[in-house]
């Protein structure tokens, strides 16, 4: 945040418009994580970690792409450790070659809903929006709806421009799972990308506020009241989530 705020030419359109456009990313990555289920897969098979990947840094990422890398080459069908290896890929920002690992692992596992959401999610990562809403749609069953991938294809609506298609698929999920914290924050991001900022922040603290809630919900609330310039209560928030460092940046 500071780094946009401290610059005296930056004014608060501008600075909302350059907020935005990572808004935009954000309501992606967010929405569509939660499409595999919140329980990480857990094998025998995966290597053992030192912590959990979302808590890691650059560098520790690094490292756990290069430990379960080595997993997947002995073993590519192992269908946890491709899933695995995909997310930390994505983590590293190595989205081609995460949806390249997705791809042999839904080759494997064409009627695995897990997988296909999973696969969706990796599409979507890599910019492939249509692709990823038709695979997230193959998962889903309309007898058996599954909120994780009503709030995914609400995710990839808002990315299409599609809001309004968007918000009713985040309030099918939350009739499937009420107050679900990942839904309410997505439908806050929503609102967020349609600059109604306000309403965003209802949601988002709304969100927050719910006993599931992660860091990523309480980032995003963080850039809801930036964006609305109250930057002091802002950077507080984000601190509480992010490393000294990584709330700067």
């Amino acid at each position: 945040l500071r780094g946009l705020i401290m610059a005296a030419s930056v004014t608060h359109s501008s600075l909302r418009s350059r907020f935005l456009r990572g808004a935009a990313l954000v309501a992606v990555a967010v929405a569509v994580a939660g499409c595999a289920g919140k329980s990480n897969l857990t094998t025998g098979s995966i290597p053992k970690l030192s912590k959990p990947v979302g808590e890691m840094n650059a560098t520790e990422l690094r490292g756990a792409a290069e430990t379960i890398g080595r997993a997947y080459e002995k073993n590519p069908k192992d269908r946890a450790v491709g899933m695995n290896y995909a997310n930390v890929l994505r983590m590293n920002g190595r989205n081609d070659q995460a949806l390249a690992v997705m791809q042999q692992v839904a080759i494997n596992n064409p009627n695995d809903r897990t997988v296909l959401a999973a696969y969706g999610k990796a599409q979507a990562a890599a910019g492939q929006l249509e692709q990823a809403l038709n695979t997230i749609l193959r998962a889903q069953t309309p007898d058996r709806p599954d909120w994780r991938l009503k709030s995914a294809e609400g995710a990839i609506l808002d990315q299409l421009g599609r809001a309004g298609d968007a918000r009713e698929r985040y309030r099918e999920a939350l009739d499937i799972n009420p107050n679900e914290s990942s839904v309410l924050s997505n439908l806050g991001m929503s609102y967020l990308l349609a600059r109604d900022l306000k309403t965003a922040e209802t949601y988002l603290r709304n969100a927050a506020a719910q006993p599931g809630a992660d860091s990523s919900v309480r980032q995003n609330l963080a850039l809801a009241i930036g964006l609305q310039g109250r930057f002091q209560e802002a950077e507080t928030i984000a601190r509480q989530e992010l490393t000294a460092e990584q709330a700067e940046a």
